[in-house]
């Protein structure tokens, strides 16, 4: 079974959104809903572990993209090695490749899946959500926060000339996690996270326009 002190070699110099601190956050939240839904946990952790393993940085858009397929093929050599059985490691590669909010052709279908696409999401909610979506903004060069659209607004596309801001993405995938939890654990946890990172944008806006 690999270990989380294994995995930090696989993210030296990762983005500080994609990084070993991330991995470590979404192992230990995985294994809380993996014991409060009855999953079973070494898949959990090893899909974890992996889950970002390559390609996983945003600074390459083709390897993001597709970073969910390149993580479960890297899995699958690593659990080799280890000596996992073909049934197991197709497990964990499947709670991988359905792990990605922006990839609907592969939904979770598996207990195990669902928690691992749980736990990586609600990372994104939050003051650890707060901190993650300022820190893309910052690593790419966008705004934390600009008026959106109506047209942005209706339809989620941005309109000509239009920065996608952390508010934007607030708007565009953070305020929609919650309704795409799959265990109850999740949402519970989601709801309270989202709570929190509601207000934080509230305050932002407040406070960019002088109101507060």
């Amino acid at each position: 079974m690999p270990t989380l002190e294994q995995a930090r070699a696989w993210y030296h110099g990762s983005d500080p959104v994609h990084d070993f601190d991330h991995i470590a956050r979404v192992y230990r939240m995985a294994e809380r809903l993996a014991e409060a839904e009855g999953a079973d946990v070494e898949i959990v952790r090893a899909a974890a572990l992996l889950h970002d393993a390559e390609g996983s940085d945003p600074a390459s858009a083709s390897g993001r993209a597709a970073h969910h397929h390149s993580s479960a093929e890297f899995a699958a050599r690593i659990l080799a090695d280890e000596g996992w059985d073909e049934a197991r490691i197709a497990a964990v590669r499947h709670c991988i490749r359905a792990h990605r909010f922006r990839d609907v052709s592969e939904p979770p279908r598996t207990l195990e899946a669902k928690i691992i696409f749980d736990a990586d999401k609600l990372d994104a909610l939050g003051a650890v959500g707060a901190a993650r979506v300022i820190a893309y903004a910052a690593c790419h060069g966008t705004p934390f926060y600009a008026p959106p659209s109506e047209h942005f607004l209706q339809t989620g596309d941005e309109a000509e000339g239009e920065p996608h801001s952390a508010y934007h993405e607030h708007l565009f995938k953070l305020r929609k996690l919650r309704d795409r939890m799959h265990t109850p654990a999740a949402r519970a946890i989601a709801a309270e996270r989202l709570h929190y990172l509601d207000g934080f944008f509230e305050r932002l806006v407040a406070e960019w326009q002088g109101e507060k």
